[in-house]
């Protein structure tokens, strides 16, 4: 192809580029209206803040949850924990059907989630942290070590106790 061929080409399809981008039709032009200002609603006399907003009262959620979680290899494990108003918690299990000694531990206990979750950090690290959904302030069900529901019907929750 001559240098000639070449530019005609070249204009010709410049040409019709230009072409086309004239007759694409324009977006007619928007006026903006003024920006309205936002309108709070005032609160209701009887308003009361949600539980949610509510700061969670840790003093009044402390004490004991007890009760007996699935076990794989036996019967249940007893549990109980104590969790006390400084933050720290106690838990002991004992494997029901084994000679085995009670298992014990220690740590401290945050409420997570919008006060939704309760998290035993234990004192030794080489012992996971425990999740439990909070249900109400006297019952707590065990969650899976990545914090989600276990679909079960085997009896996850513990409950408040008198001791």
């Amino acid at each position: 192809m001559s240098n000639f061929a070449m530019t005609r080409a070249f204009l010709l399809a410049t040409l019709t580029l230009a072409a086309l981008s004239a007759c694409k039709p324009q977006a007619p032009e928007e006026t903006a209206a003024p920006a309205a200002e936002p309108v709070t609603p005032a609160p209701a006399a009887d308003a009361r803040p949600s539980a949610q907003s509510a700061p969670f009262d840790v003093k009044a959620f402390a004490g004991t949850f007890t009760g007996t979680l699935p076990c794989a290899d036996c019967p249940g494990i007893d549990t109980r924990i104590v969790l006390a108003a400084d933050g720290t918690y106690t838990i002991s299990e004992s494997y029901q059907g084994r000679s085995a000694p009670e298992l014990k531990g220690d740590g401290t206990w945050t409420v997570e989630q919008d006060n939704q979750r309760l998290r035993l950090d234990p004192n030794s690290k080489s012992d996971n942290d425990r999740q439990f959904a909070i249900l109400s302030h006297d019952e707590i069900r065990l969650l899976d070590l990545e914090g989600k529901p276990i679909e079960s019907s085997l009896p996850y929750n513990l409950k408040r106790s008198a001791k």
